[in-house]
């Protein structure tokens, strides 16, 4: 079933467009939570949680165009804050090796707003910046620091090796904070 429709039917209130939203997204959205949250079941119960909220947030929202970014939006912040809360309690792995790869090419944002309008340029550069990659290294790209993807799993879907994946990640990082710079974002 296409989006629009899929669309329609929250609009319309009825359950079927959970049903079909699964269907079409919910091996994805589940995969994308398990990347980031490394647990199955908690991820299950995010997937689930993300259909609630697409279900709450349609209406008013009407994302006819972007329905899978949306969702998968909504799961990957359900499955952030799931994480934050559990590393509070214990130190965990795959976000913080993620973060710490990021350091290096992003500044930290603090809590003022101040910080969140830096952050808003920011993600506007970063934007700018992965749109004048080609599409295969921007899809690397986007698949490791958006959706969490293992570097072995990103090495399999694109035809490469992990040490070609690896390289691709290291320059883009290295030609992003060039690109920050020159933009006036201190790193």
């Amino acid at each position: 079933m296409e989006d629009g429709k899929i669309v329609d039917l929250f609009l319309e209130r009825n359950e079927e467009a959970v049903r079909r939203t699964k269907e079409k997204y919910g091996p994805r959205l589940r995969r994308m939570a398990e990347d980031i949250l490394g647990d199955g079941e908690e991820a299950g119960e995010c997937e689930n949680d993300t259909y609630l909220e697409i279900w709450n947030l349609i209406p008013p929202h009407e994302p006819r165009d972007y329905f899978f970014a949306f969702a998968g939006r909504i799961l990957r912040h359900l499955a952030l804050d799931r994480y934050r809360k559990r590393r509070r309690q214990k130190r965990g792995a795959p976000v913080c090796l993620l973060t710490e790869e990021m350091q290096e090419c992003i500044p930290g944002k603090g809590e003022g707003p101040e910080e969140y309008l830096e952050a808003d340029f920011l993600a506007e550069r970063i934007d700018a910046f992965l749109a004048d990659c080609p599409m295969e290294k921007r899809r690397v790209f986007v698949k490791r620091y958006w959706f969490f993807e293992p570097v072995s799993d990103i090495a399999v879907e694109c035809g490469m090796s992990e040490s070609g994946v690896k390289s691709r990640l290291h320059r883009m990082r290295k030609k992003l904070k060039e690109y920050l710079k020159e933009g006036g974002i201190e790193v």
